[in-house]
């Protein structure tokens, strides 16, 4: 759902109303990537339940996380301590791992032959929640700013405890139809219309000051795109099959019994992988497979004569199904891992801050910045799974190179926050929000590329935790340190009242920077970081260039 991208919007009201400073407020950032991150009583549920009996898990710990943060925020609860607050931001946005681990693998597993688009567009959503529910509380015009933690609490409830029934998978989901490129292409030009909406009516809105009536006819308009897609699955569902789509799934299935035996006789015959040559992988396709062949005949007739002993594989290769226990032990998925924590936690930083970061260069309406980067991060997701998908199709290049390109964005976007120019805020939040969202559509194709699908929610759920732990060296051990010493000096000179306490200043009111100096270090930082992630991409794409040619080579000949 996207949920925890609205931190950024209601940070501000719980720093206000419970007095925490900068760090203090990072530390619930962190709790609250922990909750998004940490997903493996998920993954297991998903396995154990019906798909809406996890969804309904996660529904009610939003509800309680949530809500309760809203009652002590509003004065309707006790104060609770730090930790307390943490272990409540860290359950009310947990639920958001149910939704999105159910989601992800029913759709990967009805849509297998689509991957980066599937994963792009569900990703893009959840993305773009955090825009569509500031609309919605645009709408509301509540005077109470705390009034956007109750719809955080509820809003997503209700419609997740609605919806929870259609979200599994669905019987023929092997078949490639046809029609799916048109389909994929329709949903595509919606969410373009969607974000283009979205981000004209929130520019219309942030210069002109529109009467309440308009803005509610803006939110009912966007809940009529919202829906628009639903047309597909609704069409189809009344079309007659075609014979030639008959033909298409006969010929599927046909085709994965085909390799169900090929792959028994890879298994059988795993010293094919020792025993042939280099440069054999380098070959054509239909060439690889006859000297493959070749090499079997008569590794089959040595067993049979008594010369070789037939062992079994040690385990799977890339592009086969792993366990997460056999993914920990491969150099890849760890290359995929860290270059994520890189990439990925220090545009979450940008996120969890922007309230902040905002507020320190002048801004008065935070909740347009966190609108826009919600749009952007739902555009570079949709972007991050299309474009992907063409460098694995078209030219069988490993999809890691889109994941360089985007952490290269981010570099140039945390250059803009440091520099201070003028507009940095919407520059910046452009490239962050487009190179963050990319990853979220590339990591999980790739994951299930490189280490199947019989696992899938394990292992993406694992990877997810490179989210949070960037966000605690990024924000909870970095930005908010640096912001909290500018805050500090700033004040010493300009002689607020503060107390000295063990060693550091204490002010008597919440600790405020202003200007460029807050987060100009930290940017260079992370802009230094996500270089470093470029490296890692690009050497995981050298090592898995022959996985994607055996992978794509066939189909793009």
């Amino acid at each position: 759902m996207g949920i925890g991208y609205l931190f950024g919007s209601i940070s501000p009201v719980i720093k206000s109303s419970l007095g925490y400073n900068q760090r203090q407020l990072a530390s619930l950032g962190v709790a609250k990537d922990l909750g998004d991150s940490v997903g493996f009583l998920a993954g297991g549920l998903c396995e154990v339940l019906p798909l809406w009996g996890a969804i309904l898990v996660g529904a009610l710990q939003n509800l309680v996380g949530y809500g309760w943060v809203w009652l002590i925020v509003t004065g309707r609860a006790p104060a609770l301590p730090l930790w307390a607050m943490c272990i409540l931001i860290f359950v009310g946005n947990n639920g958001e791992t149910y939704f999105n681990t159910a989601a992800l693998v029913s759709c990967v597993q009805n849509f297998p032959k689509s991957r980066g688009p599937i994963v792009g567009i569900l990703k893009g959503f959840a993305g773009l929640s955090g825009a569509i529910l500031t609309q919605v509380y645009t709408m509301i015009h509540s005077p109470d700013h705390a009034s956007l933690i109750f719809m955080v609490a509820v809003g997503p409830t209700m419609v997740v405890i609605g919806l929870m029934f259609f979200i599994r998978p669905v019987g023929g989901h092997r078949q490639l139809r046809p029609s799916d490129a048109t389909s994929f292409t329709f949903v595509y030009s919606v969410c373009i219309l969607l974000a283009a909406y979205l981000m004209g009516i929130m520019l219309l809105e942030d210069l002109v000051d529109l009467n309440q009536t308009v803005i509610t006819i803006f939110t009912v308009i966007l809940f009529v795109l919202i829906v628009i897609p639903i047309i597909i699955p609704v069409s189809l569902n009344f079309e007659s099959r075609d014979p030639s789509e008959e033909a298409l799934l006969l010929e599927t299935n046909k085709q994965e019994g085909e390799k169900s035996e090929q792959d028994g006789n890879e298994i059988i015959f795993s010293e094919v992988e020792d025993e042939k040559p280099r440069e054999v992988d380098m070959l054509p396709a239909s060439e690889r497979q006859k000297r493959i062949a070749q090499l079997q005949s008569k590794l089959a007739q040595a067993a049979a004569e008594g010369a070789v002993r037939v062992k079994r594989r040690r385990g799977p290769h890339r592009g086969e199904d792993f366990t997460l226990w056999q993914a920990l032990m491969k150099a890849d998925f760890w290359l995929i891992f860290f270059s994520l924590l890189l990439g990925s936690g220090s545009g979450l930083t940008v996120i969890d801050n922007l309230g902040q970061m905002s507020q320190s260069l002048g801004y008065d309406n935070t909740h347009i910045f966190v609108s826009m980067i919600s749009i952007w991060n739902f555009l570079g997701r949709v972007g991050g799974g299309y474009f992907s998908e063409i460098v694995v199709r078209d030219y069988a290049y490993p999809r890691p190179v889109a994941m360089a390109v985007a952490q290269l964005i981010m570099a140039v976007g945390h250059v803009f926050f440091a520099a201070g120019w003028t507009g940095e805020m919407y520059i910046g939040t452009l490239l962050i929000g487009l190179g963050y969202g990319a990853h979220w559509a590339i990591v999980p194709a790739t994951a299930s590329e490189l280490f199947g699908l019989k696992k899938f929610g394990a292992l993406y759920n694992f990877l997810t935790l490179a989210n949070p732990a960037g966000s605690l060296v990024f924000s909870g051990l970095i930005a908010s340190r640096i912001y909290d010493y500018e805050a500090e000096k700033q004040a010493q000179e300009h002689h607020r009242p503060m107390s000295f306490l063990y060693g550091t200043f204490v002010s008597d009111q919440p600790l405020k920077c202003e200007g460029s100096v807050c987060y100009f270090l930290s940017s260079i930082i992370m802009s230094g970081f996500c270089l470093v992630a470029v490296v890692l991409s690009m050497i995981l794409v050298h090592r898995t260039k022959i996985v994607y040619k055996n992978l794509y080579g066939k189909t793009r000949s």
